[in-house]
């Protein structure tokens, strides 16, 4: 969907800029230059098409369904399964985050999503599966969509709403427009502008930290070494686990990008069980990651959501080694 604007990264850096394809400078601004622009028109779409849902569909129904319907945590494994099949990182996934959140649904079943989306995608899958075989790629994919349900289930039961953002709450009080779009009748082609200028105004709001998580991936992307990992990691200790989840924060991929990478890792004598962990850790929680969300959460929320992924990866890994 995006292989246009990849072309365009490529023109602009090697061609226009002459800056080597297999530099580390070219490595990091081409990932910059793609993944700003791409998470930039997705944040406008998502917000924008939220905004028609707004407007037509009656979303505090939804909000109260899954409050007070007993679903017995199957929101939680949907809203996993969602993101199971949304082929994005866990930048990518900020936009639908805060759409999920301007549109009031629960808070930890959006956590499920947040989880799972950037861990599992088809691509994904079909990479492990002929790198590893069905044995593994069953514990990868099945983990993942644990991760997001459990994960979203134990963060739904906090109370967490208090710890987003003025941004974000400020943005839930504007949900009366959506009762005057209901009294009005307004037709579509009479609410476009409104819902077009919401939209920019997030993308706004929003648009310093894309740019600065993006740098930070971006660096990391182009200028840390693969073999500074593996050399640390290959021992099969028991520490190994807990230090390829910490190592792997600072790094930002999507879970395509670097199943590669954890085969190069697994060649190299890091235990399988590890690798992994290390790539849930790189796709699923990232300073990048982090940076976009400070505009949603609390860095107290921030902290909380990162702790309790970091405390489920790391249990993860050491069953992965168990198992595989």
């Amino acid at each position: 969907m995006f292989d246009w604007l990849q072309s365009f990264a490529d023109w602009l850096i090697f061609s226009i800029f002459k800056i080597g394809a297999e530099s580390h400078l070219g490595k990091a601004l081409n990932f910059f230059v793609y993944d700003t622009l791409k998470i930039l028109i997705l944040l406008f779409f998502i917000v924008f098409i939220m905004g028609i849902v707004n407007a037509y569909f009656p979303i505090e129904r939804l909000k109260d369904y899954l409050n007070k319907k007993k679903l017995y945590g199957l929101e939680y494994f949907f809203s996993s399964i969602f993101g199971a099949i949304t082929p994005f990182c866990s930048c990518s996934s900020v936009p639908l985050f805060i759409g999920f959140v301007q549109g009031g649904i629960p808070l930890g079943v959006t956590f499920s999503f947040l989880i799972t989306s950037p861990l599992v995608n088809e691509v994904a899958i079909a990479m492990f599966l002929g790198m590893f075989g069905v044995k593994a790629t069953l514990i990868y994919a099945i983990s993942g969509i644990l991760l997001g349900t459990i994960g979203g289930w134990i963060l739904g039961k906090f109370n967490l709403e208090p710890l987003l953002s003025d941004w974000v709450k400020q943005i839930l009080k504007l949900k009366m427009q959506q009762a005057t779009f209901e009294e009005e009748k307004l037709t579509f082609y009479q609410r476009l502008p409104e819902i077009t200028q919401s939209a920019w105004d997030i993308v706004k709001g929003v648009l310093l930290y894309v740019i600065i998580g993006i740098a930070i991936g971006a660096a990391m992307h182009g200028y840390v070494p693969e073999n500074f990992f593996s050399e640390y990691l290959g021992g099969g200790e028991w520490w190994t686990v807990p230090l390829a989840v910490i190592v792997a924060v600072p790094m930002y991929a999507n879970a395509a990008g670097i199943v590669p990478v954890i085969q190069v890792f697994v060649a190299k004598g890091v235990p399988l069980g590890t690798a992994i962990a290390f790539m849930m850790a790189t796709v699923g929680l990232s300073i990048p990651e982090a940076t976009l969300l400070k505009k949603v959460m609390s860095l107290k929320l921030i902290a909380i959501f990162f702790g309790v992924v970091t405390v489920a990866i790391i249990i993860s890994g050491f069953l992965f080694n168990a198992i595989l």
